[in-house]
């Protein structure tokens, strides 16, 4: 699909074609006889039969014909809370906000109060101009109505985050708990990071499941589904970007489960700065291929659990060196109209950034504006988040964030890659620190050192010097 193609509607995932989203490549999937109906528990029978209502009764049977197709036996219970992937009002997502109306009118609510994705635009903290203002109303033009339905659902007002597991936001699964999510790099966090168990579902499916408070049981949800295909063996000689690492696994891997080794030396342990690392490294191997979960020797929760009995027979192995992770940079497009152009604005964080994130980001940038005697930012910054770890950040560093609205960063809580998705917005020259915005957009992935050059000194660094900066996150 090409960009635009639907008049600025989100939905043309470049990686779509090659996934089954189950978290098997279509390599190894084969065709099978039509699979027997799902055995269900007497209170599913009863919404079955329509003892529970028409609405219950078309949501299982949809959810039941979804888990059909791809295997599954049963229905499991969910746990935690669910996260909606669907943030933007628009013509395009009509028939969900039709489906999603005649739920609330019901009065049907989901099991617990659930999260959503970032909405679109940030009119606030993220100013445009009257041509992009017009057409952000023009193609998100029903964003009140969504809203009010989702709230009529069950949504927590305000709590619009991709990273609705992080602390501030409180959608926090535990190892072993049944989700039914659709958001990407969400459930790629879940599924890896914590041990959580979610299949990347579609909108709709998210929602129904949620209605129902039950998913159908295949795929990254059981164990079987989450045994590694590849074993990543990495040979670097230091820490690598966790954008750049992320994205050769999932260029090579698509959406098979990949099992990697020889990270454990960077990353010890899971904590609140490496839990950052771990988010971007798995929203690049879910953006830059389709990977719902990943596991990480002596690292993540299934691998120091299950060790390498995660690896299936006759699993491939892919080894990521210094040479690959440079390899696979330069594959990169550069899709500015002018492409030797200044970038016009710095994003930042895509998913949302973590509080650590933030003082990382922010604790650079001030030390670098005081190194350089600097005043102003050179080009207009921003740090994307929720509003609640903004505010966490704000309430716990005044001094730094003070200095940072003085230098003229921006706080925004929109999403950085729907932002760039509009004909308009897609025009501007966007630099970035995310792989995922990368992919979905114009927008192009430099490393940090570039880009603090960049913020303090209005320009980028000679294209040897940033083009063969080492790996490293910092």
């Amino acid at each position: 699909m090409k960009r635009h193609q639907l008049n600025g509607q989100i939905g043309t995932d470049p990686n779509f074609v090659h996934a089954t989203h189950t978290g098997h490549s279509k390599a190894n999937v084969k065709a099978t006889d039509a699979m027997p109906e799902l055995k269900l528990t007497p209170e599913e029978q009863d919404i079955m039969d329509g003892k529970r209502g028409e609405l219950l009764q078309k949501s299982i049977k949809t959810i039941c014909d979804y888990g059909r197709l791809f295997g599954a036996e049963k229905l499991v219970d969910l746990d935690c809370a669910p996260h909606m992937a669907m943030s933007w009002g628009s013509d395009g997502v009509e028939p969900f906000l039709k489906i999603y109306k005649q739920l609330a009118d019901a009065g049907l609510k989901t099991y617990a109060p659930f999260t959503a994705d970032p909405k679109p635009m940030d009119f606030d903290d993220l100013p445009m101009t009257k041509e992009e203002t017009d057409m952000a109303n023009k193609i998100y033009n029903r964003m009140d109505e969504l809203e009010e339905i989702n709230l009529s659902l069950g949504m927590i007002k305000g709590y619009w985050s991709c990273a609705c597991y992080l602390p501030q936001m409180g959608n926090t699964p535990k190892y072993g708990d049944n989700l039914a999510w659709s958001e990407s790099s969400a459930i790629n966090y879940v599924n890896s990071v914590i041990g959580a168990r979610t299949n990347r579902n579609s909108m709709g499916i998210d929602m129904l499941c949620s209605i129902l408070g039950k998913a159908p049981y295949f795929g990254l949800m059981t164990d079987e589904g989450r045994k590694a295909r590849w074993l990543i063996d990495v040979r670097l000689s230091k820490k690598p970007h966790p954008e750049m690492i992320g994205s050769a696994i999932g260029m090579k891997v698509v959406e098979d489960v990949p099992y990697i080794i020889g990270m454990d030396k960077f990353i010890p342990e899971i904590n609140e700065e490496t839990a950052g690392y771990l988010k971007d490294l798995g929203a690049a191997t879910a953006s830059n291929g389709a990977v719902g979960l990943y596991h990480m020797g002596g690292v993540t929760p299934d691998a120091i659990k299950y060790g390498r009995d995660l690896l299936k027979e006759g699993y491939q192995t892919y080894v990521i060196d210094d040479a690959e992770l440079k390899r696979i940079y330069a594959t990169y497009p550069n899709l500015w109209k002018d492409q030797e152009g200044t970038p016009e604005r710095v994003f930042l964080g895509c998913p949302h950034m973590s509080y650590g994130q933030m003082v990382e980001w922010g604790t650079r940038i001030v030390d670098a504006m005081e190194k350089a005697g600097k005043k102003l930012l050179n080009k207009p910054t921003y740090f994307f988040g929720s509003a609640l770890v903004r505010a966490d950040f704000e309430k716990r560093n005044p001094e730094m964030v003070g200095k940072l609205k003085d230098y003229g960063v921006s706080f925004a809580i929109n999403c950085p890659m729907m932002w760039c998705s509009t004909p308009v917005s897609g025009s501007e020259r966007i630099a970035t620190n995310s792989n995922k915005t990368r992919v979905y957009t114009t927008a192009r992935f430099f490393f940090d050192d570039a880009l603090i050059h960049l913020i303090v000194h209005g320009e980028l660094p000679p294209v040897a010097e940033r083009d063969t900066i080492n790996f490293e996150n910092k």
